[in-house]
């Protein structure tokens, strides 16, 4: 995920070209189609991770179209956490990246967006 940080990193469900660290801007989809921020997460694997992750999507009454957690490491000590979630903007996407990097425990967040429909 960060080339700089020594951490390994493992396949994500999207391309890695789509990922950035910060997101740049909004794009627009039809109105047929639903937009779509997606989550890359690495942090250590501790017990409360996890879900103050989700306290923050609790908060703002969002739940994840699709959470998947693994541990990474042969340790067992880092985890990659991918999550999805619709009914976001550009702008609260990027304020809630912003949020997850503040979290204890969190590592590394990269964010894209696609389009379902």
């Amino acid at each position: 995920m960060s080339a700089t940080s020594g951490l390994t990193t493992s396949p994500l469900p999207f391309p890695a070209h789509s990922l950035s660290a910060q997101h740049t801007g909004a794009r627009r989809a039809p109105a047929s189609q639903e937009q779509v921020f997606c989550f890359a997460i690495q942090a250590a694997a501790e017990p409360g991770v996890m879900s103050r992750v989700l306290e923050l999507l609790a908060k703002r009454g969002l739940v994840p179209l699709r959470w998947h957690a693994d541990r990474i490491d042969a340790q067992g000590s880092e985890l990659a956490i991918d999550m999805q979630v619709s009914g976001l903007d550009a702008h609260t996407c990027d304020y809630m990246a912003r949020c997850l990097r503040q979290i204890y425990g969190v590592e590394t967040v990269l964010t894209s967006e696609k389009n379902l429909g």
